[in-house]
């Protein structure tokens, strides 16, 4: 299994050990993990069964004055906006210990903010037969859920995690 962990993160796969499929033939990415996912199952030459993309990074909906605020955000702090995008993640529960990227950059979140998912780009998957599953936190503070499912339901199965955040977490783990 190939697993593209999400912005500023690594070693977060524990996280989704309940609906991890954990094959050879897997490829899974967590939120801005996701993206990565997705564009290496796209151009794969090589056999995948199955696309696993846990909350992946939704952003086309959201507005450019909001891309600025979080772009502004890690220019003038870095470590005070990781700081705040993990709370975000774990939101409503409390957070959980996780392995920081240090080389995390300002062009990965240009890429998480901006990447838009197309019809193009799932139809390409699909047409190479790999099935592909999405799962979402209903309760999510970080993403557009409604318009990530509403999307991705048209090429995928679509989990949707009722009391969820994005790390799908259901329950406070104190």
């Amino acid at each position: 299994m190939i697993f593209y962990s999400g912005f500023s993160l690594k070693n977060e796969a524990s996280f989704f050990e309940p609906y991890l499929e954990k094959s050879e033939y897997t490829v899974a990415g967590f939120s801005y993990g996701a993206i990565k996912a997705a564009i290496h199952a796209s151009e794969a030459t090589t056999r995948i069964d199955t696309l696993q993309l846990f909350s992946p990074a939704f952003f086309q909906t959201k507005k450019e004055s909001f891309k600025r605020l979080q772009m502004g955000a890690f220019l003038k702090s870095k470590e005070e906006y990781l700081e705040n995008f993990l709370s975000a993640c774990f939101f409503p529960y409390k957070a959980q210990e996780v392995d920081l990227d240090e080389y995390a950059s300002e062009s990965q979140l240009r890429e998480l903010l901006y990447f838009e998912w197309t019809k193009e780009l799932m139809a390409s998957i699909l047409s190479k037969g790999i099935r592909i599953e999405v799962f979402l936190g209903l309760e999510d503070a970080v993403i557009d859920v409604p318009s990530a499912r509403e999307f991705f339901i048209l090429f995928s199965l679509v989990t949707s995690i009722r009391t969820g955040n994005h790390f799908l977490q259901e329950k406070n783990n104190d």
